[in-house]
């Protein structure tokens, strides 16, 4: 398995992914589309149109990983695209919040917290 240090940012793809993309189709869209490197450790997150499955490319310093995950109920809380190719970065404890169905856009860091800026 692959584990997230605190250097790894994560980036989320705003605009739908066609799922039938596996690895050369994902690194293409890392690449072109959002305009990072996905030789680079950080790992990068996209969705289909109705936001029911999501698919994560990774690379680990020997290989790609490819994992994906499809909701039998529901639907994952994505942010609006605002503009064709563009992503959002999010914390690891973001990322935990949106896989597994709460909406990290509600999500608030107690009084006293601040976000470190990255």
């Amino acid at each position: 398995m692959f584990g997230l240090g605190p250097a790894t940012k994560i980036y989320l793809s705003v605009a739908a992914v066609d799922m039938r993309k596996g690895f050369d189709g994902l690194y293409g869209l890392v690449q072109h589309q959002l305009g990072q490197d996905p030789l680079s450790g950080h790992l990068f997150l996209f969705a289909n149109r109705d936001r029911t499955r999501v698919k994560a490319l990774f690379w680990d310093g020997s290989g790609l990983w490819v994992c994906s995950k499809r909701l039998e109920k529901g639907r994952f809380r994505w942010p609006a695209a605002m503009e064709a190719g563009c992503s959002v970065t999010l914390r690891a404890e973001e990322l935990a919040m949106l896989l597994n169905g709460m909406d990290p856009a509600e999500g608030r860091p107690r009084r006293g917290w601040y976000r470190r800026a990255s």
